[in-house]
């Protein structure tokens, strides 16, 4: 099944499942379902024509979004000095770059952390899930009368498909969709991420649409294929016009990537050798990151890398010790030394944070709540400067004192790294026009 737009199934402190909204269905006869897909993207030309074409940098995106709310203290902003209720229950650990520690349970990525830029000066803005997945994605507060596109729907609609792939491809379903968050909005529809939910660490990983069961599946859709073909060649000779060769374009597209072999290839994790599997954790976000990689590879231009889990309100340490940062720091880690030795991260911009931080200090259950002050963020690779630390936030992890950067100036610095100027212009449904982020600016200290 193509899902072009789905809500998660996991839930966060508000206790709501994310309902699906706009579900394209699987292989139906003639096997339509992705030429529906490249039909709306041509219907929407009229409100958002292609540009012309110019030269940029040739730079991908892996964003790793941690639904939920990472707490910036227990992972990349410690207090080792603060009181115990505020530094809590973990200790710190040095990273390769000098008088640069974070928490002990990220032994792997301290050793990689010359391969990234810290941001200790994020400001979220904001404490709400939902409204997050949106702000954090696009770099635009929430406007329910004019949803703004997510960074990888921009790409898609400014490069287009490279290679016989998606230009945008979501892995997980852990995004907030009530709110817009990580989809085409004004842009629309057909610009929305090509989702894979299933989990890739999973023996029965399969990706539905471009998953041919077996050779009797092929042979029906190559039938169908060839039944659509004699119809459409019937009604050329019967009307000639540009309507019906439009449609055959959308059909040959369609027809192309459900069968390429580049698509299967790219999701065939057993083409992985078990040292690599291994490497980068045998789990849905360890596997999710070794395949972020093969997409990239192949010549998808922006992956989402989606885990959930991270809302703790409740046990906040026992669920990041258990479970969260340790498959992390393996993931994490795997991802920028892979990229690294196959010569990949400077082209490959990686992304790393989630809703927002959380409080200072622990609560009565041994948690951290929603914290809309303070919070971190990291970027590595892509051509900006590594091994710089931005900002510092003061003494309790309450509030920026040094360098503040709003997600606006992160969403700035994605599309500078990926060559996308910032005073791009669109037009809304209703006309209007809509530069791409008026407000933010690129973070001086990773373009210098």
């Amino acid at each position: 099944m193509l899902d072009l737009n789905l809500g998660a199934n996991s839930k966060d402190c508000t206790g709501l499942s994310r309902r699906n909204f706009l579900r394209v269905g699987g292989l139906s006869a003639l096997g339509l379902t992705l030429e529906n897909f490249f039909r709306a993207q041509n219907a929407a030309s009229a409100n958002n024509p292609a540009p012309a074409p110019v030269q940029r940098r040739n730079v991908n995106c892996i964003l790793m979004w941690m639904q939920g709310g990472p707490s910036h203290i227990d992972t990349f902003d410690p207090k080792p000095d603060a009181p115990a209720e505020i530094r809590g229950e973990f200790t710190t650990i040095q990273t390769r770059q000098p008088g640069v520690r974070i928490a002990e349970h990220f032994p792997l990525l301290a050793e990689q952390f010359d391969k990234l830029s810290l941001i200790r000066g994020h400001d979220p803005q904001n404490g709400s899930h939902g409204v997050a997945d949106h702000l954090m994605m696009t770099g635009h507060r929430f406007n329910p009368a004019l949803p703004f596109p997510c960074f990888g729907s921009v790409v898609a609609r400014e490069r287009g498909y490279r290679e016989n792939m998606f230009p945008f491809v979501q892995l997980g379903r852990n995004i907030d969709r009530r709110f817009n968050g990580g989809i085409g909005g004004f842009l629309g529809d057909q610009f929305n991420p090509f989702e894979v939910h299933d989990d890739p660490s999973s023996a029965a990983f399969r990706v539905r649409d471009l998953s041919i069961a077996d050779e009797g599946d092929r042979r029906r859709l190559e039938r169908r294929y060839s039944m659509l073909q004699e119809m459409d060649r019937y009604q050329r000779d019967m009307e000639a016009n540009q309507a019906v060769q439009a449609r055959d374009a959308f059909y040959e597209r369609a027809h192309t990537l459900i069968t390429s072999p580049t698509a299967k290839r790219a999701f065939d994790l057993g083409l992985e050798s078990d040292r690599i599997l291994d490497q980068y954790g045998r789990n849905s976000l360890g596997q999710s990151c070794l395949l972020a990689r093969r997409l990239i590879e192949s010549g998808v231009q922006f992956v989402t890398v989606t885990d959930g889990g991270w809302d703790t309100h409740v046990n906040n340490f026992r669920s990041l010790k258990d479970r969260l940062l340790p498959r992390l720091d393996r993931a994490y880690a795997a991802l920028l030394a892979d990229l690294h030795t196959r010569g990949l991260l400077e082209n490959t911009l990686v992304v790393w944070f989630g809703d927002f931080g959380r409080t200072p200090k622990v609560n009565p259950s041994a948690g951290r709540d929603h914290w809309s002050t303070a919070g971190v963020a990291t970027l590595g690779g892509g051509g900006i400067r590594m091994g710089q630390v931005i900002g510092a936030t003061n003494a309790a992890a309450e509030v920026v004192v040094d360098n503040p950067v709003r997600p606006q100036d992160i969403a700035a610095t994605i599309y500078h790294a990926l060559g996308i100027p910032l005073n791009t212009w669109y037009r809304a449904q209703d006309g209007r026009p809509i530069e791409l982020i008026p407000t933010g600016r690129p973070v001086r200290q990773l373009i210098g």
